[in-house]
């Protein structure tokens, strides 16, 4: 791991915020949320504090970007280690006036030593930034502390999770697709391109027991209505020449269409920006958001192959309910099985650790997406962005309504599951 960049320079000392509460002991959900509505850090701290932990987030975030990773749980995995271990590190400042210097100096090393481990072309990038960081903090033992607190959590994390299959050649392990039949998942046009993603429900997860441990139940049988009225809603709103959908459902399934990943970085800044909670506290809103987000694209993957129900475009094109082999989702379908829909899962668990550790309602925010250049839409709760997602998968013409809605119950269960266990992302993992 490359060495933390330290430097030497005219001391200086700034006065910290005084009052700021003492970090968690354990980052439960019952204990996160319950300080939610205690009294905040001194007001005179917390900006300095937020501009340090904003900073990292802006860094992970281009870090991230720049590797070039394919694969969106590789990526999630990268945020995740990253800061738990800032979190682990920041959570163990001592009280008293050099308690700021420590925090974010540990705060920084920490991600420093993680996203250079894990991003290495970035290096150089990360150590001028955290230099710049450094140069901010007093020089002193706290700050000397606080940078060996960050490395030794860095370390550890990723030591407890070398070899967890997330890297992109496992993700993408191959599958055997079964013979063609009713219901059963295929390969989809125009590319007709292998299964991605199979290798999700094989690898290690963070919390969860394991990748079946919230498996949905099986879909709607084909000849049930339910499963009927989802084909008839996704077939009229969700081709490409649709004759029923608005421009408004279009602008949604298009701002919708791309990397959950990227289109979650802005809501979660949002919440990280406006909490009013210690330095450790936000450092763990960071963590458990894509410890969750692992673990849900791991259930996600577990549910999709454990039940393989072919695609729309599939069940329009060859199925036994008036057949229209000319019928074209209005987006490309993606290269693996419908139920349930990522977006959904994804959408489901950011909603519920978001409504959590940062209420389930926020000032008003805006948000934009690379797939729809120029437009902006704005939000007061990370609910509706689960409604959304949820409707534009089946205007895009490449989900049921049902996939998206289980897949944001699932999503939902895993969030629970982590906020109710996050002590143990702080024991041996």
């Amino acid at each position: 791991m490359p060495p933390s960049p330290m430097r030497r320079r005219t001391p200086g000392h700034r006065r910290s915020g005084g009052n700021a509460r003492a970090a968690l002991a354990a980052l439960g959900a019952a204990v996160l949320v319950a300080a939610t509505a205690g009294a905040p850090s001194e007001a005179a701290a917390a900006p300095a504090r937020t501009s340090v932990t904003l900073d990292w987030y802006d860094t992970t975030a281009r870090t991230v970007a720049a590797s070039g990773t394919p694969t969106q749980i590789t990526n999630s995995r990268t945020w995740a280690i990253g800061w738990l271990a800032a979190a682990r590190a920041v959570r163990t400042a001592p009280a008293g006036p050099d308690r700021r210097a420590f925090e974010e100096a540990a705060l920084a090393s920490a991600l420093h030593d993680t996203l250079a481990a894990l991003v290495p072309s970035q290096a150089t990038e990360l150590n001028a930034r955290l230099r710049a960081t450094l140069d901010a903090v007093p020089d002193g033992p706290a700050e000397a502390r606080g940078v060996a607190a960050g490395a030794r959590e860095a370390r550890a994390v990723l030591a407890a999770r070398a070899g967890d299959g997330l890297d992109p050649a496992s993700v993408n392990a191959p599958f055997t697709v079964p013979p063609a039949a009713p219901g059963v998942w295929q390969p989809t046009p125009p590319a007709y391109a292998p299964a991605a993603q199979y290798g999700n429900r094989l690898a290690r997860p963070f919390l969860l027991a394991g990748a079946a441990q919230y498996r949905l139940p099986a879909p709607p049988a084909l000849d049930s209505a339910r499963y009927r009225a989802d084909l008839r809603e996704v077939r009229a709103y969700g081709a490409v020449d649709s004759a029923v959908r608005t421009p408004e459902q279009t602008g949604i399934a298009t701002f919708w269409l791309g990397s959950s990943l990227t289109l979650y970085t802005e809501p979660l800044r949002v919440a990280l920006a406006r909490s009013p909670k210690p330095a450790a506290d936000r450092a763990a809103l960071v963590a458990l958001f894509h410890v969750a987000l692992v673990d849900t694209q791991i259930a996600t993957s577990d549910s999709k192959y454990a039940h393989g129900r072919w695609r729309p475009v599939t069940a329009i094109r060859t199925g036994f309910v008036d057949p229209d082999p000319a019928w074209t989702p209005l987006h490309t379908t993606p290269a693996h099985p419908d139920y349930p829909s990522g977006h959904g899962t994804y959408a489901g668990a950011a909603e519920g650790v978001l409504s959590a550790l940062a209420g389930p309602r926020t000032a008003p925010f805006t948000l934009t997406s690379p797939t729809a250049p120029g437009v902006t839409r704005t939000y007061t709760t990370w609910s509706r962005l689960s409604r959304e997602n949820v409707d534009a998968r089946v205007y895009s013409g490449i989900h049921t309504r049902t996939a998206d809605e289980a897949g944001v119950a699932l999503g939902k269960r895993v969030a629970a599951h982590t906020l109710r266990h996050s002590e143990r992302l702080f024991g041996t993992l």
